[in-house]
């Protein structure tokens, strides 16, 4: 059991690219405070450079730590249909569209808080801080 979900873009689904596959914290709360932390941090979104990709994969392997809950692969493996979050497609750090997902929402986690402890677990100095997370979100909702 895990709370699984696939992050991919547009042009990767359409043709059977590559995909982040994640075994926990897949719910649309987790997922959008990943893309929102890569945001944050001025990294190039996925659907336009390929380091896109990788910042994200950077900044949920350190969330996670060792272990087994992040992977990379060709879509066509994934586990997409997987009954719990489907698959997140991406663009400019926004989740703009969703397949294999039709129950309720995952909100546990609220933006903020989640930012925080997503940023507590990056190495020191990738770090952005919590009062830095705090002002660049109060910006960003003005």
């Amino acid at each position: 059991m895990g709370n699984r979900a696939v992050i991919t873009t547009q042009h990767e689904w359409e043709t059977d690219g590559i995909g982040i596959y994640l075994h926990w914290n897949g719910g649309a709360d987790s997922v959008e405070a990943f893309l929102k932390y890569c945001e944050l941090k001025g990294y190039p979104s996925p659907d336009a450079d390929c380091y896109g990709f990788a910042r994200l994969c950077q900044v949920i392997g350190n969330f996670f730590g060792g272990g087994l809950s992040l992977g990379i692969d060709k879509l066509w493996y994934l586990d997409k249909d997987n009954g719990d979050n489907g698959v997140y497609i991406v663009k400019n750090w926004e989740i703009v569209e969703r397949f294999y997902h039709d129950g309720p929402e995952q909100q546990e986690y609220p933006l903020a808080e989640m930012l925080r402890e997503i940023d507590s677990r990056m190495p020191e100095q990738e770090k952005i801080g919590a009062d830095k997370i705090a002002e660049m979100l109060a910006g960003a909702s003005q």
